[in-house]
């Protein structure tokens, strides 16, 4: 599926002005932006707690099979145990990708 780069450069924009729905990561190795992906956020009523969903992952051909996703998984995972509104962290996979 082609990406449609105006509605998700728009998309980046509006979550940057939107702060309460998510933040992005940036891992760099070497000087170079070397992956990132999005952290969005979901209220549970039932948890009474908040999910923090990983989304739009997305690792440089250059950096692949070098543990990046795995650094910036283990980076999320260690803030979302440090916040005491967290109830659970999920992680979007497009299978077909």
């Amino acid at each position: 599926v082609a990406v449609d780069v105006q509605a998700s450069s728009s998309g980046v924009r509006g979550l940057l002005a939107r702060p309460n729905f998510g933040a992005y990561r940036v891992a760099e190795l070497d000087g170079r932006v070397a992956g990132c992906l999005l952290v969005t956020f979901e209220w549970s009523d039932w948890r009474n707690g908040v999910f923090w969903w990983i989304q739009s992952v997305y690792v440089h051909p250059d950096f692949r099979r070098r543990g990046v996703f795995k650094a910036m998984y283990r980076a999320v995972e260690a803030e979302a145990r440090a916040d005491t509104q967290v109830c659970g962290l999920r992680l979007y996979v497009e299978r077909d990708n």
